[in-house]
Order: C-alpha cells, then structure tokens, then sequence
C-alpha cells in the first residue's frame, strides 16, 4: 500500500481552495492527505460575503466569468445554474435563458443566477458608459468642444506612439492624451496612489488587453449588424452577462469549504502561518498560530502557499533566525538571502476600505430603459466608476442588481457599497468607523447619490488589507524572486497574492488547478503555474 503524501495549503480563498478540492474530489483523499490553514474565521479571501444585519456584502465585486470552461464548469459543479426566473426577473419581465431542470432560486439557496452587467462611469455630474462608447449620448454629454479635442487626441496617438514604458504612455497610445486624462489619469491615481507615469505598463497590458478606441468601434459596429457573433471576440469590459452565486461570491466558497471537509480534507480556521521551515533545500514544515497564540508545527510532503509574496519570505526568514535554544534545529545558513528578502519586502500592496450604506432611496434617476425594482426605480448598475478626481470614492456597487437576494428588504430599500483604496496605516485606513462613514455620507450627498444623511438606514464598514498587489518598486525584479521560491521543488505560489499577479477570481483558481495537476503527475517546472493570465489575448473573453 502507497503512502499517503500529505500536503499543506496555506490560505482559504478561491486558490487554496480550489486546490484542497482538486485534491479530496472523487476518492481522492485516499491518496492525498490535506490540510488547509485560514487564518481567519471566513473562506473565500477577498471573494468573500460579509453578513451584516441581513443584508450581504460583496467585498470588491465578482463576476463569475471566464473563457476557461474548466473554470465555468468547475463553478457550475458547485452551484448549479438556475431553471426559473429570480426574484427581480420574474417581477420585471427580464429574459434570461433559463438551465434546463435547474434548480429555482425563489425555493433553492444553492443555486447560481445569471445576470445582466451594467456599469457606467460618473464623470463631471453626468453618467457615460464603462467602457467609453461611441454613442449619441456620450457626445451629448461630453458636448461638442470636448468630443473634437478627445477625437483630435486620438488622432494624434495613431500617428505618434509614445514608448509604453509606464501606464501613462500604455493608456495614451490606445486613448489618446484627452480621453486618458478624463477617465483613466485620476482614477489610476486614486485607486494606486501613485500616478501612472510611475507605474509599468504590465498593469495596464494585463486589465484593458485589446481594450481601445477601435476596439470600442469594432464592439459599437458588431451590435449594429444583424448576424449573430459566434466566435468573436469580446473584452472583458464589454462582457454584458455573468453568473453570480444566490447569496454572493462567500456562498460558493462556504460550499467548496464544506465539501471539501466531506471529502476528507481538514480545513483549521484562525490558523495564521508565522514560521516556514526548510531543510535540504525543500521545505519541511509550516508554524501555525491560533487565536490564543498557540504555535504548532506541522510537517508535509507538498506545500501550496497563496499567502502574500512578502509574508510568505518574511515567514521564511523568522522560521531561518536561529535563536539560543534552537541554533540547532534552525541553522543561520536557512535565513533567506537578503537580496531576496529585499525583493519581497519592497513589493507594494493597495488596500481598501468598503462603506456599506442601506438607503431608503437613490436620488440617481434610472434613465435607461432596462428595467428595475424600487419606487421609484433604481438605476440598474452593478458598479459606478467614479473617475471624477472630486470624489475620493473609487466605485459605488448596487448590491440589489447584483442579486436581489443580497437585499433583506429589496422593494423598499437600496443596499449599496462605496469602495475606497487606501494604504493600511494611512489617515483613511485609521479613520474610526463613524469618522469613516460620516465622510462617505457626506460624499454621497455631494454627488448627488442620496439626498441627504437621514436617508440612511444602516451602515458598515468592512477593512481589506492587501487587496490589490501593485505593479511598481521592486516589482521589476520579481523574476529573480520567482526563480529563488521555485528553488523549492515541493513550494507552490498560487493566487492573487500568493503570485503578487492581480489575478481575476477565474485566473486564481486556474494557478491552483495546474499547481495540483504539476503534483499529482510529478511534473517539476513550475512554468505553467505562473504563465496563466500572461498571455497577450484577455482571459475574460469567450
């Protein structure tokens, strides 16, 4: 009889859990001896839903699309599409194609809905579609100087192309100087904090990939032909239609969660990785701390970390510095090189703070044509980008068309969520909650969101810390940091952070998924791992 070989999963989100699942699915725990460390008491990182007084949150918004369609029929393995209306399409009219003998959301929880995705821009007072298109009413409300200068602006980019050595340069030459300066320059700084002239042009090649001015013409065109597009190309800012779990992105991986303990793996909660231990150049163990601040040790075969780059080296370190009683069990010669730890500890991170705000009504007229509820209607966005630099709010999501089920009372009031990117330790990460609330009341006011604070029914306010990995300092040598962590043949980094790559939920899960498959067929480059979301076609098309 074979050993088991056993294997340590360092993170409870879409990654770790993912892998935990690849392992245990159909029989597997008869080989594989899984254990996940979560150091909170949530699943699903920063795809999570938080509960607050009967309303949920979706904390930083989750489309669950993908071109993948291991990734698409992964999802729909766990919550299967719906076979009847949702609560809104059915009170609406709104067409959705329906699975056939899928469950109905009205009776079943477990179930996933499919939804349309609206999202416009707030810029100067006025609403233009995400992302920018070429129609009547974008003229109209840019007004005639404007729309001469941005399309004059264009035309100089086509013939004058800046060298895409930062973001600046990457978002001009695809928009031109009057376009990026309106919907890209200001909200790149606010949600960075850094301007785009300092940040590489990788982030922007990686979110708007074939994303321009003739993309957006060639999209405008497309709709306007009668024929069917079967194999064309989509953006994935042009995607019209995603699936969405019942009760938010938290309930698909709270149900991953169960399945995978019911298949055999152990799942262990407040359990916070402080130590990475390494012996012969593999590593060797994991230090865990629980809630008390008990420290235990725990050996494996195969490690698969989705922890931050940075925490992940610093944990290497700290389990590397010998101390008097343990000179012998952690030899000095184990302390990661100081190039390395360099490296790690000048990667950058943006964090962000979500305002919840349920509301009695939206002063925001619907003056679209689909169809909402409330009284009267809301507006049917999923998000609004606020570019307008007058407004530190970055995005404002409308958790009633997300799913009407995130709304306790969804007839009768509006539960929306203002997301603010922050650095953890600055003046608006240390604001109290009623400080921080007050101010995110006051801003809405001003925008003309709500009208006044005595609409407000309810608040919260929810911190995420390392939301974003960010694409400036050391990020430019993250080659060599790679090479030294693939050095370590039984060590995986998966995931968003794990990878510091601003992975999409679907690409997260896909790292996880080759990571498994490199283990189970004894495959030792790790290339596959990181070359997913690399390429130059976008991953949200189909």
């Amino acid at each position: 009889m074979t050993r088991k070989q056993s294997v340590v999963i360092i993170g409870g989100g879409p990654a770790g859990l993912t892998a935990a699942w690849e392992f245990v699915k159909d029989g597997g725990a008869e080989n594989y001896d899984v254990t996940v460390l979560e150091a909170t008491r949530e699943f699903g990182g920063i795809s999570r839903t938080v509960k607050h007084n009967g309303n949920r949150m979706d904390i930083g918004g989750h489309r669950f699309f993908s071109k993948d369609t291991r990734i698409m029929d992964w999802w729909k393995d766990v919550l299967p599409l719906q076979g009847a209306p949702s609560y809104d399409d059915r009170k609406l009219g709104r067409e959705h194609d329906m699975e056939p003998g899928g469950p109905d959301p009205e009776v079943t929880d477990e179930v996933m809905l499919k939804r349309h995705r609206v999202s416009r821009i707030f810029y100067g007072g006025r609403f233009f579609d995400y992302p920018i298109s070429l129609k009547p009413a974008t003229f109209k409300a840019m007004g005639f100087t404007m729309t001469m200068q941005a399309g004059f602006s264009y035309l100089a980019s086509m013939f004058h192309k800046l060298p895409e050595d930062n973001l600046e340069n990457f978002y001009i030459n695809r928009f031109g100087r009057k376009l990026y300066s309106m919907f890209f320059e200001g909200y790149t700084e606010k949600l960075w904090g850094r301007h785009p002239s300092q940040i590489s042009a990788d982030w922007g090649a990686q979110r708007v990939k074939g994303l321009s001015v003739l993309g957006v013409l060639k999209n405008a065109f497309a709709k306007l032909s009668p024929k069917k597009r079967s194999n064309s190309e989509v953006e994935t800012s042009l995607i019209e239609e995603f699936w969405y779990p019942k009760y938010g992105p938290g309930q698909l991986w709270e149900t991953v969660e169960k399945r995978c303990e019911a298949a055999g793996a152990t799942v262990l909660t407040d359990a916070n990785v402080v130590e990475v231990r390494q012996q012969d150049g593999r590593i060797s163990a994991v230090v865990y701390e629980n809630a008390a601040g008990e420290r235990t040790e725990l050996t494996a075969d195969q490690f698969i970390s989705t922890m931050p780059i940075k925490d992940l080296v610093n944990a290497m370190d700290e389990a590397g510095a010998p101390t008097d009683d343990t000179v012998a069990a952690k030899p000095a010669a184990h302390v990661v090189p100081a190039d390395m730890s360099r490296i790690a500890n000048g990667l950058p991170y943006r964090d962000f703070v979500t305002v919840g705000l349920l509301v009695k009504r939206l002063r925001l007229k619907n003056t679209t044509t689909i169809p909402t509820l409330g009284n009267p209607p809301i507006v049917p966005d999923c998000w609004i980008y606020v570019q307008d630099p007058g407004f530190t709010v970055g995005r404002i999501q409308v958790f009633n068309n997300w799913s009407p089920y995130l709304v306790q009372n969804v007839d009768d009031t509006v539960w929306i969520g203002l997301e603010y990117f922050c650095d953890e330790g600055d003046s608006f990460w240390n604001m109290t909650e009623d400080e921080c609330v007050k101010f995110a009341i006051n801003e809405m006011v001003r925008m003309k969101v709500i009208s006044s604070p005595a609409d407000v029914l309810d608040t919260h306010r929810e911190k995420v810390k390392k939301a974003y990995p960010a694409y400036f300092d050391t990020y430019d040598q993250m080659d060599e940091l790679v090479e030294y962590l693939d050095s370590f043949g039984n060590l995986y980094c998966v995931g968003r952070n794990g990878q510091h790559h601003y992975n999409n939920m679907d690409h997260s899960m896909a790292t996880a998924i080759e990571a498994v498959s490199n283990i189970k067929t004894g495959k030792t480059s790790k290339k596959n791992v990181w070359s997913v979301n690399t390429e130059k076609s976008y991953h949200e098309e189909k």
